[in-house]
């Protein structure tokens, strides 16, 4: 009886875990759809929607340590730096693409992150190259192009550069995310995103900054908060489900994206090959996270 009492509970906290990535990937697109909702009303430079999601991020961090008495706890500040600078340089991007194209092609081009860790893993991790891997990096690029393209049903532009540079960033910020939490715990990883994030984007930024009047507040408040927390779930969730879950759960950000993007925020409909490229590269990323948990159980 108690085993079994145990076994709920843990597929009870599995399902919450499954629903908090979920959530995550949802609040992640909620963001950008604010951005899109905000040009019709205000004019706020994406940088300004940054500032401000790092500055809600680093308040949050450092009341919840203060509540929870938690000390800093930094030792290998290159890590955290390094993971700083890429994931600073992966928002901006994306919310830079979110101002010139739509908002389904910024998440998904923002979603090829998995892609370039694999090719960043094939130069840096020689035990992780294979053939599998070579296809499945190929069939993505496939999936990246039928996106880019005219015949995706989406207009191709340097602008769109803003969203494939925001995934290439991203893959680097995971790998010093990896790295990091080898000697960090959570909160000092946030502590120092958020907080350098912050201070970084301010003095490259500032003039574009102003004291918003209560609808300029609101929607830069809403998105940070949507961002925010889709952060916040995305941790919590991962403590409950295996990597190859949450990756899997994450990665349908790119069809939540491609299925709300016309019903939300008057995106252009994909066509048959924009939905095939978005599937494509929906696939790789699943199959890449499984083929690289496949090839650490061989290792070990």
């Amino acid at each position: 009886m108690v085993t079994t009492v145990k076994q709920i509970s843990s597929r009870n906290l599995q399902i919450l875990g499954w629903l908090s990535v979920l959530g995550s990937a949802f609040f992640f697109y909620l963001a950008t759809a604010i951005i899109r909702w905000s040009q019709a009303e205000v004019e706020i430079q994406s940088s300004f929607f940054v500032f401000a999601r790092f500055l809600l991020g680093f308040l949050i961090v450092c009341l919840s340590m203060l509540f929870y008495k938690q000390k800093l706890k930094p030792n290998r500040y290159h890590y955290l730096l390094g993971r700083t600078i890429a994931n600073t340089v992966a928002v901006f991007c994306f919310y830079k693409a979110v101002e010139f194209v739509s908002v389904a092609e910024a998440n998904i081009l923002n979603m090829t992150y998995p892609i370039f860790i694999a090719v960043f893993s094939w130069f840096l991790l020689p035990e992780q190259r294979s053939k599998l891997a070579i296809f499945l990096v190929l069939m993505a690029f496939s999936g990246i192009w039928l996106i880019l393209s005219p015949s995706g049903g989406l207009s191709f532009g340097w602008h769109s550069l803003w969203g494939l540079t925001s995934g290439f960033s991203a893959a680097g910020a995971m790998i010093y995310l990896n790295i990091s939490r080898q000697y960090h715990d959570s909160q000092t990883i946030l502590f120092f995103m958020f907080g350098i994030g912050t201070l970084a984007i301010l003095v490259l930024f500032h003039k574009t900054f102003f004291i918003p009047d209560r609808r300029e507040f609101f929607y830069l408040f809403s998105c940070s908060a949507s961002g925010v927390l889709g952060q916040y779930l995305l941790t919590f969730g991962f403590r409950f489900v295996q990597a190859v879950e949450g990756s899997i759960i994450s990665s349908t950000r790119i069809l939540l994206a491609a299925l709300l993007g016309p019903i939300l925020v008057s995106d252009p409909s994909l066509t048959t090959l924009g939905w095939l490229g978005a599937f494509l590269i929906f696939s790789a990323n699943i199959f890449l996270t499984i083929n690289k948990r496949a090839q650490a159980k061989i290792t070990a």
